[in-house]
């Protein structure tokens, strides 16, 4: 049974940093492209970061150059790195994973950004 498991949210200052992680099991998490969604309230989920087969990186525009996503196949976890936060970072954050057409996803963290 795959499980994905996502902690490291929670409140900080705009300029502040945090770092999620996404603890999976239950697949052979190496074979799986890795990425991470956000939903704001009132608002579509968007795509934040993803790695690709191949390794290479995409990330939405409003988070180039703040957020880098990575992944440790040897602890089956896929991390955030986020820095420079912003208020409108503000949103529940998502792990997904997939291959083919198997698309699992976590229940979320939530990240507000706020003084």
């Amino acid at each position: 049974q795959v499980q994905l498991v996502e902690s490291g949210g929670g409140l900080v200052r705009p300029g502040g940093s945090l770092r999620l992680s996404c603890a999976a099991s239950g697949m052979i998490f190496s074979t799986y492209r890795v990425g991470w969604y956000r939903q704001a309230p009132g608002k579509q989920r968007e795509l934040v970061a993803v790695i690709v087969s191949g390794g290479s990186t995409n990330y939405a525009d409003s988070v180039k150059g703040r957020f880098t996503i990575s992944r440790d196949n040897g602890k089956n976890t896929v991390y955030l790195q986020m820095n420079s936060l912003k208020p409108e970072d503000t949103a529940v954050y998502y792990c997904n994973v997939g291959r083919g057409v198997m698309d699992y996803w976590g229940k979320g963290t939530l990240v507000t950004v706020s003084s």
